[in-house]
């Protein structure tokens, strides 16, 4: 028995889809999200084998949400089920950690096998994505250098969250941390790069790449983001 939490902002969808898997006698539906923050949370809390995880989640992001687990709970693996079928869509969650990726027009049983892929380590794509995934795999075959050798690879989080525009409140959300935590890695960041100030070192990231978002997924468009009550220094 395969033990999933799923993680989807339509009740509705969610309540058909966790239906549908219980049906099937092989999934135990552990718990339901419908914020990427609730997500991360249940993951926390129950580590189970497996989340179904939405791309576009108030709060905290899929793909956000995502680089968490597989940061943070490795033996939790994620499938992806989303509408967007988009290659920059499909990179991002990638990129992120997911081990599969289907589109929503899958059916119970589709879902059901590529949870068990992905909880056996299998990385699982739905039939129309792996041809684009192979692609994908063959245009970058090799690992690019990193940009800013010098900095931790916490330090390369908040910089790319810094070339976004994002504010340390953002940044402490995005990535877990205290806001004290945040301010001394620009800091750090600051320092190391060097850079007289944040907008400088958003300024150098941007110009390597960082934050840039080529081919900006479709899910990101219309993803909506509090507003941050303060940018403190740093």
């Amino acid at each position: 028995m395969i033990r999933v939490l799923l993680a989807d902002d339509h009740p509705a969808f969610l309540r058909g889809l966790q239906a549908m898997l219980a049906e099937s006698g092989d999934v135990e539906i552990v718990g339901t999200a419908t914020t990427g923050r609730a997500a991360v949370d249940a993951v926390r809390e129950l580590r189970p084998d497996a989340v179904v995880m939405d791309l576009h989640m108030p709060e905290l992001d899929g793909v956000e949400a995502t680089a968490w687990i597989a940061r943070e709970a490795p033996g939790t693996a994620v499938l992806v089920l989303t509408m967007h079928d988009d290659d920059a869509s499909l990179r991002a969650a990638l990129q992120a950690g997911a081990s599969g990726y289907l589109l929503k027009e899958a059916g119970g049983p589709d879902i059901v096998r590529a949870l068990t892929g992905v909880v056996n380590g299998d990385a699982v794509f739905g039939r129309t994505l792996a041809p684009r995934v192979r692609r994908q795999v063959a245009a970058d075959p090799t690992p690019a250098e990193p940009a800013f050798p010098m900095l931790t690879s916490r330090e390369v989080e908040v910089l790319e969250l810094l070339a976004r525009g994002r504010s340390n409140g953002q940044i402490a959300t995005a990535l877990f941390l205290s806001a004290k935590t945040v301010r001394n890695h620009v800091s750090n960041i600051l320092v190391k790069l060097p850079a007289a100030d944040r907008h400088a070192a958003a300024e150098l990231a941007r110009a390597a790449g960082l934050g840039t978002d080529p081919g900006r997924p479709a899910w990101r468009e219309s993803a909506r983001r509090p507003a941050d009550p303060g940018r403190g220094a740093p």
